[in-house]
């Protein structure tokens, strides 16, 4: 018995998910290991607090959603819902850099980091009940190695990237970039669009009602 690595085939739905998420992640690397020097810094009253108070913002708002989001979700059997939910989740996180342009005091970074953990919970408790329901059988672990590899590197690089350019061009430029990236992602996912189904049935089902039954017989 030998290993051979083989061309990995994607299809198109995985392969667009990859990839916008790749450049979503390649966006937000620019600016958030410099995020609380922005507060800090650039932001009228910002603190050490104040960046706490934004980062637990966004946090609790996103962890609170995500059940919710993802019970409402899987109460469809079709993927059109989950489609515009990624949509525009990610169309609401483009535009949260352009807000940290304008910002001037605290409230104005809470009340973005609010709609950041509202556009989150959206967008990836979508993108993961797609990428889950078309992942290509077989390669399960492969393809989500791929997204995490694509991940990890691209927040790698543009994290050094973006702290370079924040001190030749400064913050607004790179948030600039940021929600360009975020726009490309969101609309990225639109190439796939015809590809979802009205209604899916993937056999992924389970209820604790099953289980009692089976368990009498």
């Amino acid at each position: 018995m030998g290993f051979k690595i083989k061309k990995i085939k994607i299809n198109k739905i995985i392969k667009y998910l990859i990839l916008s998420d790749l450049i979503f992640w390649t966006g937000w690397g620019l600016i958030s290991p410099v995020f609380s020097i922005f507060i800090v810094d650039m932001i009228e009253g910002g603190s050490i607090f104040v960046v706490g108070v934004a980062v637990a913002i966004y946090s609790i708002l996103n962890s609170l959603l995500r059940i919710p989001i993802g019970m409402f979700l899987d109460h469809y059997k079709g993927e059109k819902d989950d489609f515009y939910f990624l949509f525009f989740g990610f169309l609401l996180l483009s535009f949260v850099p352009f807000g940290f342009i304008l910002s001037k005091y605290p409230w104005h970074i809470y009340i973005l980091q609010g709609i950041h953990g509202v556009g989150m919970a959206m967008a990836y408790s979508a993108w993961s009940a797609i990428f889950t329901k078309y992942i290509d059988k077989g390669k399960e672990a492969t393809e989500w190695g791929i997204d995490a590899t694509a991940i990890g590197l691209s927040s790698g690089i543009s994290g050094f990237i973006g702290s370079l350019a924040i001190t030749k061009f400064g913050f607004k430029y790179v948030f600039i970039c940021v929600g360009i990236l975020g726009l490309i992602s969101a609309f990225l996912v639109l190439f796939f669009k015809n590809e979802i189904k009205k209604n899916r049935d993937h056999g992924m089902y389970f209820s604790f009602k099953d289980v009692i039954q089976k368990t009498e017989e």
